[in-house]
């Protein structure tokens, strides 16, 4: 009876276990305090240079990039290819504005603007080098821009006769952005690209689509024409 009695007294209660898990953190926060604390302050370091970095050093920079091309962008609306490049002497050109802030999103359109530019100036190697600059951004006003630039290189491309290469960017163009305005546009490039290198199937695959997913669309008007003529051959 008194063993049981002793063994009742020596049951730990909640209260007890609660404490000797308290005094078992203090003595692990007390040995390892310093640890710790080079830790937190590592999380803090981090924290606040990613923000800092954000907010006093990327922002201002796509600010200055977007003041900077504002009159680039006039000279490309009105087709003044060359002012919009180079600028007038006074405002930067969208070489400028690569040049120095070519790392942000401004930076990136600008490459892309530039490849343009170069484009209707004629000069294709120019075109092909700026518009591989643009990196692809989120978004749905992006898209578009970013299945434009993919095209635009697969265009550079037929021009070359690298049929194959420009076949694989019209399909980047083509996931890019899946909307009528330009999905069935870069479909039907597609399929002409696959005619010349003589993949019928592919070609048949893609007027099939237009078809079947985007019947309103401009494209969609003579497709029957071509899938009835690859299915004569």
């Amino acid at each position: 009876m008194a063993t049981k009695n002793k063994k009742a007294n020596t049951a730990v209660t909640p209260e007890e276990t609660i404490e000797n898990a308290l005094n078992s953190t203090e003595q692990f926060l007390q040995k390892n305090s310093k640890t710790l604390l080079i830790a937190l302050g590592v999380i803090v370091v981090v924290v606040a240079g990613f923000f800092g970095y954000k907010y006093l050093i990327v922002q201002p920079r796509m600010e200055k990039a977007s003041e900077m091309m504002y009159v680039a962008e006039q000279y490309y609306a009105a087709e003044n290819w060359d002012a919009a490049l180079n600028g007038d002497g006074n405002s930067a050109g969208f070489v400028d504005v690569i040049d120095e802030y070519g790392s942000t999103a401004q930076g990136s359109l600008a490459a892309h603007y530039a490849g343009i530019c170069y484009l209707k100036l004629g000069d294709m190697d120019s075109a092909l080098e700026y518009l591989k600059k643009y990196d692809n951004t989120k978004g749905a006003p992006n898209v578009i821009i970013n299945a434009q630039n993919y095209g635009l290189q697969g265009d550079i491309l037929v021009n070359r006769k690298e049929y194959k290469a420009a076949s694989e960017l019209y399909e980047k163009a083509i996931a890019a952005a899946d909307n009528i305005l330009v999905t069935p546009y870069y479909l039907k490039k597609a399929a002409l690209v696959y005619e010349q290198l003589g993949d019928n199937a592919s070609a048949l695959a893609a007027y099939r689509r237009i078809a079947d997913e985007f019947g309103a669309s401009l494209e969609a008007r003579d497709v029957e024409k071509y899938i009835g003529q690859l299915e004569q051959k």
